[in-house]
């Protein structure tokens, strides 16, 4: 029978009765794509192995190819057997058990531990089954923090030995099978698994989370489209300004609406647009690399080349988007602009001197905001931009902040239509001067959908974010209260040294979770340690190749700074915390290192920006953190332990236990 969630759905008596033909139909008729043979042939043995394992089972359920919705994948078999949740991958015609194959089982179980709603407090049991080979039993222990056991390694003809220990004595209450594939899955992707998701064309509703307790992305989505519509329908132009916590999916916002009208040949067509190089780069190579494979899995060939070329009408760097408009003086191709991080785009000073050094233009009069907004000005008709800005975000000089935005739209364009969220006024955005001025405006409209309040990045604990302003702020009181509420679920541990922190990364991470290490740019410091920040290192590498990649982040040899991580994420991180930004006599104290020797950093928008890139490293874990201060240096006049202690004193204070 087929399910909501799955190709087939049986109970374990009707599915031992039935023949293969019969199973084998309704799985192919179920199926989104074609079937071709190997596939065919592969559901075949499959489903010989599974009936000879089950026929010592008088009762439970079988679902096959159970849909994950986050990771557009689909499990091979789900067991409902006594209680437990067995999650089967199968390898037909494999005779070793292969990394990249344990880790795909396990990243199953744990997604459907962390997102599925009736799973979350079942016992969950992964297995590798491979058919090339026999005799093999290697039977995962199960962890007591969640109930997830290790991926058990099992060769066909000893599955159903497995099968009768795991659901023996230890068997629990059975869930009701409809009862239970009906829970509300409720997912938290990645930026790169969503913005995967969203190019082939599915949405944000299928993505995200849709509980109460998180702000409705769609909705917010939502919100974006209706303005851009009725801007095309009434000839107006028009800003968007959405606002949102770190981890919040504002960018995911973006991508949605980038491809909800991803048609070029419609009207509505829209660009998704960053000056987060990194960020670009990385999403760019991800995309292009799921078209190859998608073609592949299609029968057809495509060259990465050519992925990349559609990826490029897409998503591009807003520079490129910029330097088009200094070459042609006629409107852009597309109606709607997304700006993401625009909270980021150059100021006036800025702009111009790159005009005048880069691009031979002296006397340029315009910051990047401005002549942003000057480009879909061009348009006879109608236009929309959307500005997708992220609180305290600023990390670099002659980054304008959302205020230069609003000012250009003051000083030029009177005639533009401004959506605002109204937490704009709030303290980080720093755009509190900027919106007086929009107080006789007319066509300026406040709407509550346009800020996403609730990180959706660390899924296990919302208030993380929230955390992380506290402790920059030195609100210790706070910090620490709600650090007592999230530390059981998302753990955050304090230690002095690299090689522990590197040590509980590993120990930490199951499947293919990614781990790695982060620090501050101006971390100049860190070099006994062998953390270099001026190693280059590639952040496409770094953050979507394998664990057997020295270039990776698994390898803990290249660390990332905040200009690589930004509007990323990563399962668990380590923060290595250098003098660059030291806690004494209750204050921060801000420094660059220049020469052999640090200074005192004395200008307001540097500490800013120092301040906003441990807001940005401290919020890029997913499930958990370390934290490392490292001890200082008798020997070393640039290591005092003055320089280190106090840090290290202030977040032991904020309730950040001591890794043992």
């Amino acid at each position: 029978m087929v399910s909501d969630r799955a190709y087939y759905s049986d109970t374990i008596a009707s599915f031992l009765s039935r023949d293969d033909l019969t199973v084998l139909g309704e799985l192919t008729a179920a199926s989104e794509f074609d079937v071709d043979l190997p596939q065919r042939d592969a559901w075949r043995q499959e489903v010989r192995v599974l009936r000879s394992a089950l026929l010592a089972f008088n009762d439970g359920h079988v679902f096959l190819e159970f849909v994950v919705p986050r990771l557009g994948k689909r499990i091979d078999a789900v067991l409902l057997l006594h209680g437990r949740l067995i999650v089967l991958e199968f390898k037909v015609g494999a005779r070793f058990f292969a990394r990249a194959d344990i880790d795909q089982v396990w990243d199953y179980a744990l997604d459907l531990k962390n997102f599925h709603e009736t799973s979350r407090d079942r016992s969950i049991w992964p297995g590798l089954v491979i058919t090339g080979n026999s005799g093999r039993l290697a039977e995962g222990e199960e962890r007591a923090e969640d109930k997830v056991a290790e991926p058990t390694l099992v060769s066909s003809d000893r599955l159903g030995e497995w099968l009768a220990r795991v659901a023996g004595p230890r068997a629990e209450e059975a869930p009701a099978a409809n009862e239970w594939q009906r829970g509300r899955y409720r997912p938290t992707p990645t930026i790169i698994e969503a913005a995967t998701s969203l190019y082939r064309r599915h949405s944000v509703k299928e993505i995200a989370r849709h509980d109460a307790g998180a702000k409705n992305l769609a909705q917010t989505s939502a919100a974006v489209a209706r303005i851009i519509e009725s801007s095309r329908d009434n000839g107006w132009k028009s800003i968007c300004l959405v606002t949102g916590v770190p981890g919040a999916g504002k960018t995911l916002v973006g991508l949605d609406v980038a491809t909800r009208f991803q048609d070029a040949e419609s009207e509505l067509h829209s660009v998704y647009l960053s000056g987060n190089g990194p960020l670009v780069a990385i999403l760019s190579e991800a995309l292009a690399r799921d078209k190859v494979q998608q073609e592949r899995r299609n029968g057809r060939t495509m060259r990465k080349g050519q992925a990349r070329q559609a990826v490029q009408a897409f998503i591009q760097a807003v520079h490129h988007f910029r330097d088009e408009g200094l070459k042609d003086p006629l409107p852009p191709a597309d109606h709607v602009a997304i700006f993401d991080e625009a909270q980021r785009a150059w100021n006036l000073a800025k702009t111009a001197d790159f005009m005048q050094r880069k691009k031979g233009l002296p006397g340029f009069k315009m910051s990047e905001p401005a002549f942003l907004i000057s480009c879909l000005d061009r348009h006879a008709d109608w236009a929309v931009v959307v500005c997708l800005i992220g609180g305290g975000q600023e990390i670099n000089t002659g980054e304008a902040g959302i205020g230069e935005w609003i000012h250009a739209l003051t000083s030029g364009y009177p005639h533009w239509h401004i959506h605002v969220s109204p937490k704009l006024s709030d303290s980080e955005y720093a755009a509190e001067q900027a919106l007086q001025s929009l107080d006789t405006r007319p066509n300026v409209t406040f709407g509550a959908d346009l800020h996403l309040a609730t990180s959706m990045r660390s899924f296990r604990a919302e208030s993380v974010s929230t955390f992380v302003k506290e402790v920059l702020d030195l609100e210790v009181t706070a910090a620490a209260r709600l650090h007592s509420d999230f530390c059981s679920k998302y753990p955050i541990t304090l230690t002095r040294n690299v090689e522990r922190a590197r040590q509980w990364l590993r120990q930490q991470a199951r499947g293919s979770e990614r781990f790695g290490i982060v620090v501050s740019s101006q971390a100049q410091r860190l070099k006994p340690h062998a953390i270099d920040v001026r190693t280059p290192m590639d952040p496409v590498h770094w953050f979507l190749n394998a664990r057997d990649d020295v270039r990776s982040s698994f390898y803990l040899e290249d660390v990332a700074t905040e200009f690589h991580v930004q509007g990323l994420e990563l399962d668990w991180t380590c923060v290595v915390w250098d003098a660059d930004l030291r806690h004494c006599g209750g204050a921060w104290q801000h420094h660059s290192f220049v020469g052999n020797r640090w200074q005192h950093i004395r200008k307001d928008d540097r500490k800013a920006y120092l301040k906003n890139a441990y807001r940005v490293l401290l919020t890029r874990a997913r499930q958990g953190m370390v934290i490392v201060v490292p001890e200082g240096s008798a020997q070393d006049p640039t290591r005092k332990a003055e320089y280190y202690d106090g840090t290290f004193e202030f977040l032991r204070q904020v309730g950040l236990p001591l890794l043992d």
